[in-house]
């Protein structure tokens, strides 16, 4: 699906309710498309941590406009198993990612005699 819309429309389809009540649950692992717009922004919160992630901002459930409690963690699932047919794990997603020198380097500590608050 190309649009937290359409997912929000298929969970008020599933778990009952309004594709209102879940549009902000959808749009939270979409939020990526702002920064990389092609599928490589799938790998920040299309997985299982992003599940975890969304339940720790949104609560465990969410009431829907039938009044009926749905886990969060389930409605992130059913948009990555939308998306992709599977959940990846975090590990899974940067398996790939080549290492580069810049992810490790520690910056270059400050000199005694300079410190973060002095004036130029």
């Amino acid at each position: 699906m190309s649009h937290p819309y359409y997912h929000a429309k298929s969970s008020a389809k599933r778990f009952g309710g309004v594709p209102d009540d879940y549009l902000k649950l959808h749009q939270f692992p979409d939020q990526s498309k702002a920064h990389i717009a092609d599928a490589r922004h799938r790998m920040w919160l299309h997985n299982a941590a992003g599940c975890f992630l969304g339940e720790q901002v949104f609560g465990v459930t969410i009431k829907n406009s039938d009044n009926k409690d749905v886990p969060v963690r389930l409605v992130l699932e059913t948009h990555i198993l939308e998306d992709l047919s599977w959940i990846p794990s975090l590990s899974e997603c940067f398996e790939s990612m080549e290492l580069r020198d810049w992810m490790g380097k520690k910056s270059k500590p400050l000199s005694k005699s300079k410190t973060l608050n002095d004036n130029p």
